[in-house]
């Protein structure tokens, strides 16, 4: 048997730098409530959100995602032409091929890096985040931008009363390169099939080709059986990675949960018994969900406002449809 020659990377690999774009419609519930026969009051005691951003027509998934990664890339004072990697996590990218990572790349004025898309849905970031930072590890890759980016406006049923309140638009980025330390810990990853109905496109492209009245198919999701697997069975996956890092909730500065709805960010807490010190990230009240894009929004969002400090130790737990899940601790660049 032949021998064959193998790489190695960095020991270590770290967040060198983060960025993010929000959708430029700023939409009130009051915008929303007539159509779904609610109120202001109903949305904010089920889910939490006072307001969502939506894209405007020029904000597509391809410039969201480019505009948070070149601040991403600036913050972690790299050249552009020094990554070799670019992965996109969206459900909301309406080409099936090409992926829309490799066009990204191109208007970053990459060389050739590696670029693919990956389709974990609200779990897609923390997915992009832990391949990024194997790929570095490894040596298939020095310095590689993760994107978390959707424009779920084009696929809510604004008529859906168990979801035309929640989902919105945006992107995230950051850039994961090699580092001293561990910056990027260990991922608890993972999928519960059985829970495949949960949260689903309903209709299949072949039905809406097939129809008499084609229309984009519509996200839906049932909303109180999520909530139950979530509050729970998250928890338990967060404590499954603190230990696998080898910390306890005491070395915890930050908690930044996949921002699905309050509720839920708040039955983790009190299940996973964070001290009252640790910083919890709350963007879904004025962001909604974002699906891929939340974690790394929120992430930013407390880096901007001073909450979330250089050197903190955080926790990114995120989960969706499938019902897939991930989940590491990182050091906040």
């Amino acid at each position: 048997m032949t021998d064959l020659a193998s790489v190695s990377g960095a020991p270590h690999t770290a967040i060198l730098g983060i960025g993010s774009y929000r959708a430029g419609r700023l939409v009130p519930n009051a915008d929303i409530v007539e159509a779904i026969d609610s109120s202001d009051e109903w949305i904010q005691q089920r889910s939490g959100i006072k307001t969502r951003r939506f894209a405007e027509p020029h904000e597509t998934v391809q410039l969201m995602s480019v505009e948070s990664a070149r601040v991403a890339i600036e913050r972690a004072g790299i050249d552009p032409a020094q990554v070799d990697g670019v992965i996109v996590a969206t459900i909301s990218h309406m080409l099936q091929t090409p992926a829309v990572a490799t066009a990204v790349a191109h208007e970053l004025g990459l060389e050739r890096p590696v670029a693919f898309d990956i389709s974990a849905a609200c779990a897609g970031f923390c997915h992009g985040l832990a391949l990024a930072s194997d790929m570095v590890r490894a040596g298939s890759a020095k310095y590689v931008v993760v994107i978390g980016v959707e424009r779920l406006s084009d696929i809510t049923d604004s008529h859906d009363r168990g979801s035309a309140f929640i989902f919105s638009d945006g992107a995230g980025a950051v850039v994961v390169g090699p580092s001293e330390r561990a910056g990027i810990g260990p991922v608890v990853w993972g999928s519960d099939g059985e829970q495949f109905d949960l949260i689903r496109q309903r209709e299949d492209w072949r039905d809406v080709v097939a129809s008499d009245s084609p229309q984009m198919p519509h996200l839906v999701m049932q909303g109180n059986a999520v909530f139950r697997w979530a509050a729970f069975e998250m928890a338990k996956v967060a404590h499954a990675t603190l230990d696998r890092t080898g910390i306890t909730v005491d070395d915890l500065d930050v908690f930044v949960p996949h921002q699905a709805n309050m509720r839920i960010i708040d039955a983790m807490a009190r299940a996973m018994k964070l001290p009252e010190r640790v910083t919890i990230a709350r963007d879904v009240a004025d962001q909604g969900n974002s699906s891929a894009a939340s974690v790394p929004l929120a992430l930013d969002r407390l880096v901007q406002e001073g909450q979330a400090k250089s050197g903190d130790t955080a926790l990114l737990i995120a989960f969706g449809a499938g019902l897939a899940y991930a989940a590491q601790v990182v050091t906040v660049p």
